[in-house]
């Protein structure tokens, strides 16, 4: 195939770019150049060639740009080298310009010989390293998240977008990874999110011609296939699975309105006591008995809030002082919030209280929990799952861990549970 050398202004050519990203990619490398998106997720199973895909369109759009620089990352600094850094020495080789490009090894880098733009590599485990990237031409245009299920979710990925999206008017930002089991994972529920500077692609092996990957990677695909067909469907075909984990499979998460809150009358709060490392939750939330939905709709949560403190704010929300169902293993902390005029009453517990409470929970038909409104609790309720045996099941107890607002929820609501009156 032919080749167009990069003066600064000539590009590979579109032949040459096609011969070496799989059919499943034409039209992602087609709305590149028409520069339709800002971000790219692309998800797929094992050999699906996306992270072969995103390096070629890197070097070839920054030898086609020459303002263009690119920031290349992981989760973890020292997966860097052997992993996207490789990626990206094939893409150099595979459209034959190693002659054009310098590579270095200490730091991390590739460096455009004829313009000086470069490529750098950088580990999210190191903030202040990102936070401080400056390039000698032109600005960061290109960003990619290699396996961007490793990052600790939309909160961190945008911190570091504010800090590398500057200095120019167009950027593209690639997310690669094969999407990990859960629905419940932050980075498949990022994909059903809908905003219009964002392009959603799937990829398999499937797509890719068989020659690329090798016999024996179709054999070991195939006889996965028949062995373990879920396993299949999630290692090669990329598709969300469920874990078989998941506690709570009745939760809507959505926005409870002002309008919805006036009309509760089931109100019920709850509160988990706080320790050095842990946080206290103070949850309040509305029980629907005739349609047996659960809403919740307010929250403190936070680590080392003294007794005092959570008192001044529960008495904020709670102005008729209604009753508070704390944890009853902390009596002198009950007598304590008592002291500053909290309505606290110890829960009742009993034998086996939190393997009945949280089968009750999910009995629910709905369990309607605000995202905005109750962030930890949102988070808590769509992350708790049973915990692994290392025999491909499950321990039968649910775990003790990460559940504040899961137990204040449990206090809040015991009467409906075993009809205890609250007075």
């Amino acid at each position: 195939m032919s080749l167009q050398r990069n003066s600064g202004k000539d590009k590979i050519s579109d032949e040459k770019i096609r011969s070496v990203i799989a059919p499943s990619f034409y039209e992602v490398d087609e709305d590149l150049k028409k520069g339709l998106h800002t971000h790219y997720w692309l998800k797929g199973g094992r050999g699906s060639t996306k992270s072969s895909f995103i390096s070629i369109e890197l070097i070839r759009g920054i030898m086609s740009d020459k303002l263009a620089n690119a920031v290349v990352l992981r989760k973890v600094a020292d997966t860097l080298q052997g992993s996207v850094y490789e990626q990206l020495l094939w893409a150099i080789t595979a459209l034959g310009v190693e002659d054009e490009w310098h590579e270095a090894k200490s730091p991390l880098k590739l460096e455009y010989i004829p313009t000086g733009q470069r490529v750098i590599f950088k580990g999210a485990d190191k903030p202040k390293k990102i936070k401080s990237t400056k390039f000698k031409v032109g600005y960061c245009k290109y960003i990619w998240y290699e396996e961007t299920d490793e990052f600790t979710g939309i909160p961190e990925i945008r911190n570091i977008n504010q800090s590398l999206m500057r200095g120019g008017d167009k950027f593209v930002v690639f997310y690669s990874l094969n999407p990990p089991k859960s629905q419940r994972n932050w980075t498949n529920r990022e994909m059903l999110e809908d905003r219009p500077d964002k392009l959603i692609h799937h990829s398999t092996y499937l797509t890719v011609p068989k020659e690329w990957l090798g016999e024996q990677f179709v054999t070991e695909a195939e006889h996965l296939k028949k062995t373990k067909p879920d396993n299949y469907r999630h290692e090669y075909l990329g598709e969300v699975i469920g874990t078989g984990g998941e506690v709570f499979t009745n939760l809507t998460i959505r926005e409870i309105t002002k309008e919805e809150i006036r009309l509760f009358d089931r109100i019920s709060r709850g509160l988990d006591w706080g320790y050095a490392s842990d946080p206290l939750h103070y949850t309040v939330n509305h029980y629907d008995k005739t349609r047996r939905r659960l809403y919740i709709f307010f929250e403190l949560h936070k680590v080392g809030m003294s007794n005092r403190r959570a008192a001044g704010l529960i008495k904020k929300e709670n102005k008729n002082n209604k009753p508070v169902i704390c944890d009853s293993a902390e009596p002198k902390s009950i007598a304590e919030i008592r002291s500053y005029g909290i309505n606290a009453i110890g829960a009742k517990k009993g034998p086996d209280s939190v393997e009945y409470g949280i089968k009750w929970l999910q009995d629910l038909e709905e369990i309607v929990i605000d995202p905005v409104r109750c962030p930890e609790t949102f988070k808590e309720f769509n992350n708790y799952e049973l915990e692994p045996d290392g025999d491909d099941g499950f321990k039968a107890r649910f775990p003790d861990k990460n559940n504040h607002s899961i137990d204040a929820v449990r206090y809040s609501r015991e009467s409906d549970m075993k009809n205890i009156r609250v007075r």
